[in-house]
């Protein structure tokens, strides 16, 4: 009987050595005791790879490029690079993810040089580069350097003194464009000075980054002070902390103006609305919360002046204004958010 078992024992041991079982001795209680060591993971070691994985019930444990990366068994089934389940021209599927079986595992892994071979219950075979793994894995994504976004107050942002873009190096050269960007990703408003003081040159920077979104306001709104539009944005009093199109399917952001009538929700519902809203406005309203600039206003005529130009991320930054006394006109648009982050990454941003 003993003589059998260290016989069995011995083939079982073999199939680890050719990689057909995986950290079998957690599945053997009698494994232990029988031997001091446990062999629990298959270590590959070279002059230039160092790689450790282990096959567990239900996932698949890499170690490699100093990264622990867990995989599901039928994410790796799914995500086959293999010609029969994704077409490399299109980018696209072409395994019906329905039909993988939620309980799959793979019959066999192996490794081959930086290649991992997982063989599946029907035959079929993914291969999966480990740089791969490591790029697309859940754990190598939280370590990607992200495009950080810093949490500012005026102070903050005052002492940071983010450099303003020049008008023709944001229109003309990447570097320009991509240093706007990453203040604008960096802190939610970015400013581009000496711009010609017309519509259509603001126009020209604003389709620089992103395709120019259409509202009931038209493509690009030209405005001054009129209170025949019965909206406060076209007068001359003060305008609260707020972002816009919050009345849109895809509103931009918070407006304290713009609120229809409440009468969606139930009266206990509504106090708590009105505690959350109090909670929100008073830190809003902190001063060190304000960053208060004055734009730099432009004039067309014989005595040409260069103006200013601020981008605001509505879904980061509120904007508001003081009352004023006077003439002023005020041009502007809203940009498509998605065309912003796109044209970021290509520049090489992570956005």
């Amino acid at each position: 009987m003993w003589c059998r078992r260290l016989s069995h024992l011995q083939s079982r041991l073999q199939d680890l050595l050719r990689g057909r079982v995986t950290c079998w001795a957690l599945q053997q209680p009698n494994f232990k005791s029988l031997f001091p060591l446990a062999i629990h993971w298959h270590h590959t070691a070279s002059k230039s790879l160092n790689c450790v994985w282990q096959q567990h019930e239900d996932h698949f444990e890499l170690q490699y490029a100093n990264t622990v990366m867990r995989f599901n068994y039928v994410w790796l089934r799914d995500h086959c690079r293999s010609a029969s389940c994704y077409n490399s021209k299109t980018h696209q599927r072409s395994l019906d993810t329905a039909s993988v079986d939620l309980c799959i595992q793979p019959k066999t892994i192996r490794l081959d040089e930086t290649t991992l071979f997982f063989t599946w219950p029907d035959g079929h075979v993914t291969r999966y580069d480990l740089d791969w793994l490591v790029k697309n894995s859940y754990e190598g994504q939280k370590q990607k350097v992200i495009q950080p976004r810093i949490l500012w107050n005026a102070e903050i942002y005052q002492q940071a003194q983010v450099p303003s873009v020049d008008f023709q190096s944001f229109l003309e050269t990447k570097e320009g464009l991509k240093n706007f960007l990453q203040n604008f990703l960096l802190y939610g408003i970015a400013f581009v000075e000496n711009v010609p003081p017309t519509q259509e040159h603001t126009e020209k920077l604003a389709e620089r980054i992103s395709l120019i979104r259409e509202t009931i306001y038209g493509r690009m709104w030209y405005f001054t002070s009129d209170f025949s539009r019965g909206d406060t944005a076209y007068t001359k009093l003060a305008l609260d902390r707020h972002t816009d199109t919050t009345y849109f399917q895809e509103p931009c952001g918070y407006n304290n103006y713009d609120r229809a009538v409440i009468n969606t929700v139930p009266y206990d519902v509504v106090h708590r609305w009105y505690t959350a809203h109090r909670t929100l406005t008073i830190e809003l309203r902190k001063p060190e919360n304000e960053f208060w600039v004055k734009l730099k206003p432009g004039r067309v005529g014989a005595k040409l002046e260069r103006c200013q130009v601020l981008f605001i991320d509505n879904w980061r930054v509120l904007h508001g204004r003081e009352s004023f006394t006077g003439y002023r006109q005020l041009c502007g648009c809203y940009l498509t958010r998605d065309d912003v982050l796109n044209t970021a990454r290509l520049l090489g941003l992570q956005a």
